[in-house]
Order: C-alpha cells, then structure tokens, then sequence
C-alpha cells in the first residue's frame, strides 16, 4: 500500500501519516473528526499495511487516525507495528491520550506526542480518555523526545496548566483550536496569548494553522 502524504491540519514536520489500527477509536471524544468521517467501524488492525514501503529519511506520523495506545489495543497489533517501522530508517511519532501504554522502549528516532486539551477534565467530551492530571504524570515518564498538543484547546486554568507542562518537560507545545466547530468551552484571545507568553519561557511552541481563528 502506498504512504500517505501529509496534508490538511496536520503538523508542518511530519511528511507523512501511517496507520494500521482502523476504526472505532476507545476513547470515544466528542470531537473527534473520525466521527463526522463516518469511519465508526469496529476496531480492527489492517494486516495489508504491513506491505506498505515505509521509504527513508521520512518524518512519519503512525496512527493519525486511531490511537493506537489506548487500553483496547492489543499488544500484538503495537508489536506489528512497531517491528515495521523499525525495517526503514525513518523519524516516528506516536500520538496518543493514553501515556501509561506508552511507558515503553520504541524504536530508534521516536517521539511521543501527548494531546492534552486543557488541564481540566470535561467528562462528557473526553468521554473515556484519562484525566489530563493522569496524563501528565504518566507522561513525566517516558524517556522518549516529548511533543505536547494543546488541540483542540479548551478553557484552562493559566498558572496550573503552565506548571502541568512544564513539569514534563516538552520539547515543543503545538497549540490548536476546533476545527470542526463543535461549540467546545474555548478560552478567549487573551488568555491564550498569555499560555503562549508563559510557555515560550521553557519550551517552543507551534501555533497550528487553525489557532488563527481564536486569534483574530
């Protein structure tokens, strides 16, 4: 099968996307752009995609369509993976809401990304994700290069979610807003510029393109 390209909202260093756990994602959130795709399918882990010639000198982006590190997720389909990637010489990332899963040893040239909306838990839109206080302390102990995504941002608490972030040491912060316009609780302009003030102290931050619209 072929590499998919990157494209749409995606971040600017992944050049592509790759994904072999399919379908009905465990965590459930309100938001999730899958949803509106129609791709509720039962999960499922794609056996053809371990044809697919992952290429060299890549920057890939594994399971930006599913996270494949959430609780329902056998250990097999992460060991099928994982080997794969581990045949090309490429840089990975894996994206997840469920860091405890990823406690692990990856593969050479990987970096974990953590989406992390808020530092308050809004139940009714994470639905069966971890709390964000159980993300970051498990995200205080993964030993690989550490990415923070704030997307889509909702309404924070300034001096508590800096302290969450900077306690787990993020290489980058890539900051984004609801693309899908689903009447989330966003916090205003203001309150915004200033996280991003309060972040630049310690670590870099990435304004994805759909942040232009609360910044307006």
């Amino acid at each position: 099968m072929a590499l998919n390209k990157s494209k749409g909202n995606m971040y600017e260093f992944v050049t592509h996307t790759w994904n072999t756990v399919k379908g009905e994602c465990f965590h459930g959130c309100s938001y999730c752009y899958m949803q509106r795709w129609g791709q509720l399918k039962a999960i499922r882990f794609d056996e053809k995609e371990l044809k697919t010639d992952l290429g060299n000198g890549n920057f890939i982006f594994v399971g930006s369509s599913n996270d494949m590190w959430a609780q329902n997720i056998p250990e097999e389909w992460i060991k099928k993976t994982l080997d794969h990637c581990s045949k090309y010489d490429n840089s990975y990332m894996f994206q997840t809401k469920n860091p405890q899963n990823i406690r692990r040893e990856l593969i050479p040239n990987s970096s974990v990304c953590v989406t992390l909306e808020t530092n308050r838990h809004y139940p009714e839109i994470m639905r069966n994700c971890p709390t964000p206080e159980q993300r970051i302390e498990q995200m205080k102990l993964i030993k690989h290069p550490l990415y923070v995504t704030i997307e889509p941002m909702m309404d924070f608490d300034l001096p508590v979610l800096v302290e969450m972030l900077k306690s787990c040491e993020p290489l980058q912060v890539n900051i984004g807003a609801d693309s899908g316009r689903n009447g989330l609780p966003e916090p205003p302009k203001e309150k915004v510029l200033q996280l991003i003030d309060e972040l630049q102290k310690f670590t870099t931050i990435h304004n994805k393109v759909n942040l232009k619209r609360i910044l307006k």
